[in-house]
């Protein structure tokens, strides 16, 4: 799949596609003026960092999401450099992850450039932190990352995800796990994972 990151501002946030899949959702919302759309952005902006309604934001799709510090504690805030988002997903979950899968927000960078304003929130999958197994508790590989950013370029406000470098995570130390990643890789891959962010971008926007 091509990438709908072409020729954006915001474009370099986004990694190159290396290994694996890629993946992009995107939604836009024209706004009746500029005035409209800067003040709305902040709204929009406010929803991408709360990570505890994710859930609700996307309409209850499939998967929820629990923002915590680094140590793996729950938190009632907006997301930070440094925390890790815990994940419920459909089925069965990881051991590793104590039946959630894991990502850790590893950069989150405003941006203002000649009339555009991007936010953008880089996540990859990581160990769970209340566990002494160091195995990646996710079904990708951390050479796998999300890339969410929402946009004001003039009236016009997008709200996007970006999937790169999507490879299954089976080669842990355990082998259930393996066999979990494999299959719930392997549905991602075939586009299960698309519906959820496409709900997500699109709940940024309503």
């Amino acid at each position: 799949m091509k990438s709908n990151t072409e020729n954006m501002p915001g474009e370099e946030q986004v990694p190159s596609q290396q290994t694996g899949t890629e993946m992009n959702a995107v939604e836009k919302r024209e706004m009746a003026s500029e005035a409209e759309a800067i003040l709305f952005f902040k709204t929009v902006k406010d929803r991408l960092l709360d990570v505890n309604q994710w859930d609700k934001i996307a309409g209850g799709a499939m998967s929820n999401f629990f923002l915590t510090d680094s140590n793996g504690n729950p938190v009632e805030r907006r997301a930070t450099r440094g925390d890790r988002i815990k994940i419920n997903i459909p089925g069965p979950g990881t051991q590793a992850g104590s039946g959630y899968d894991w990502v850790e927000i590893e950069e989150i960078k405003e941006q203002h450039l000649n009339g555009s304003e991007i936010l953008s929130m880089q996540a990859r999958p990581a160990s769970n932190p209340l566990n002494l197994n160091e195995d990646i508790a996710h079904f990708l590989t951390e050479a796998a990352t999300s890339t969410f950013q929402v946009k004001r370029i003039g009236n016009i406000i997008y709200a996007e995800e970006h999937g790169r470098n999507e490879v299954p995570n089976n080669q842990t130390s355990n082998t259930v796990d393996n066999v979990r990643n494999t299959f719930v890789g392997w549905g991602a891959k075939i586009g299960f994972s698309y519906p959820q962010w496409k709900a997500l971008v699109k709940g940024l926007l309503d």
